[in-house]
């Protein structure tokens, strides 16, 4: 089975259709839907409070919908678990950082690639493995050290070595810019770009205007729970609803510059 098929006549690897989440009385999502495609970056962006995470727990099963679907390489699997969606390809790092600090940042990777084990049978050597991805990553080099005692930027590429150590078809990036200095943040677009040329499909959450603008191929701009734009990063730019939804304390994204989360 595959996806539907989008505007240019290319497939959607992952979709989250129309979907609705509900805390109580307030729509935290209303109606959503977003797709990507293999080998493409496709960004996830809005004001604060916008939804953009709770869209993220849906597609990884940690929270599910009120209504509407997940689906993989066209197969629904909005009931299946977040063990299960991980062993079908979905792999995610989050906004605040989720590391094991006490572990070395090799380790932290090593568990990612002993879960893997249970599921892919092909040959490997897990520290051989996880000392390869955080070559990829460019962290080689605080292989053994704690991660507790990393700067905040390399402990989130450690999260990130733990997220592609599980080889993932998908790959759900939140804030993966934030705590990075502007050299770590240009690393990180031309590891994101690289695995994308590899055919990963990647839908990230980010803050950083300059980082989307540079890196995402389609826009979705999330506000007060609705999907309100869709497009190119040049037609997200100059979309009026866009412009609307940034006014105030985050007018700045809009024209490029750096905002922190």
């Amino acid at each position: 089975m595959t996806g539907t098929m989008t505007g240019d006549g290319r497939r959607a690897r992952l979709e989250a259709r129309g979907v609705t989440v509900r805390f109580g009385g307030l729509a935290a999502l209303s109606d959503a839907s977003v797709d990507v495609r293999a080998g493409e970056v496709v960004g996830l962006i809005g004001p604060n409070g916008a939804g953009k995470t709770t869209l993220f727990d849906v597609i990884c099963g940690l929270r599910a919908p009120d209504a509407g679907s997940v689906v993989l390489e066209g197969a629904d699997i909005t009931g299946r678990s977040v063990h299960r969606r991980a062993r079908l390809g979905i792999a995610r790092t989050f906004q605040k950082l989720e590391v094991f600090g006490n572990l070395s940042a090799v380790d932290n990777v090593r568990v990612a690639v002993e879960m893997r084990r249970r599921w892919d049978r092909s040959p490997m050597r897990p520290l051989a493995e996880a000392a390869a991805v955080l070559e990829r990553v460019g962290i080689a080099a605080v292989a053994g050290e704690a991660v507790a005692g990393l700067p905040t930027g390399t402990a989130r590429l450690v999260e990130l070595a733990r997220a592609l150590a599980t080889n993932p078809r998908v790959l759900l990036l939140d804030e993966p810019s934030s705590g990075l200095d502007d050299s770590e943040t240009s690393e990180v677009a031309g590891l994101v770009r690289s695995l994308c040329d590899d055919g990963l499909a990647v839908l990230l959450v980010e803050h950083d205007m300059s980082f989307v603008m540079d890196i995402c191929e389609r826009i979705f701009v999330l506000d007060f729970g609705r999907i309100i734009a869709e497009g190119s990063p040049q037609d997200v730019r100059v979309d009026p609803a866009v412009q609307a939804a940034y006014l105030g304390t985050e007018a700045a994204p809009m024209n490029g510059h750096r905002q922190a989360p």
